[in-house]
């Protein structure tokens, strides 16, 4: 598919942690809520293993498949947005994070893309990514997140 029939978000920041602990903390259902907005990740941590992220109340945001499961360095995911029936009805994403030591911090790179052009849902994600990984950083460097629920 050509670059003009597909949609794509990437963000890349440093974080001044450990690949085993940016690690845990994109893969325990117990340390998603705290950086994620009380969302949960829940998953079967492997190849081929089902995904999904739980809003606090139970209902489920989005459901998906692992593609890729390298510990502390790669994590794939196949992505199908559920709550919102116009996104929804977009199909799957694929999300790929990568972890790169980088002296003291992590380097963490995460590539959000779907095969359509102008996609609602990579226009929503553009604006949630950055917040759940601001939050992220804050969390792993001094203990607690910076931004509030969206409102």
């Amino acid at each position: 598919m050509s670059d003009e029939a597909r949609s794509e978000f990437v963000y890349v920041t440093y974080i001044r942690t450990t690949p085993e602990r940016l690690w845990t903390a994109l893969t325990d259902g117990a340390e998603t809520p705290k950086y994620w907005f009380g969302v949960t990740a829940e998953a079967d941590w492997r190849e081929g293993g089902a995904w999904k992220l739980v809003f606090s109340d139970g209902r489920v945001a989005d459901t998906g498949e692992i593609l890729a499961f390298e510990p502390q360095k790669r994590l794939v995911i196949r992505w199908q947005h559920q709550f919102m029936p116009e996104i929804a009805a977009e199909g799957a994403s694929i999300c790929e994070m990568t972890l790169e030591p980088a002296g003291e911090a992590v380097k963490l790179t995460v590539r959000h893309s779907i095969d359509r052009p102008q996609s609602k849902f990579i226009e929503a994600v553009s604006g949630g990514w950055p917040q759940i990984l601001s939050n992220l950083k804050s969390l792993l460097e001094t203990g607690t997140p910076v931004v509030g629920a969206p409102g």
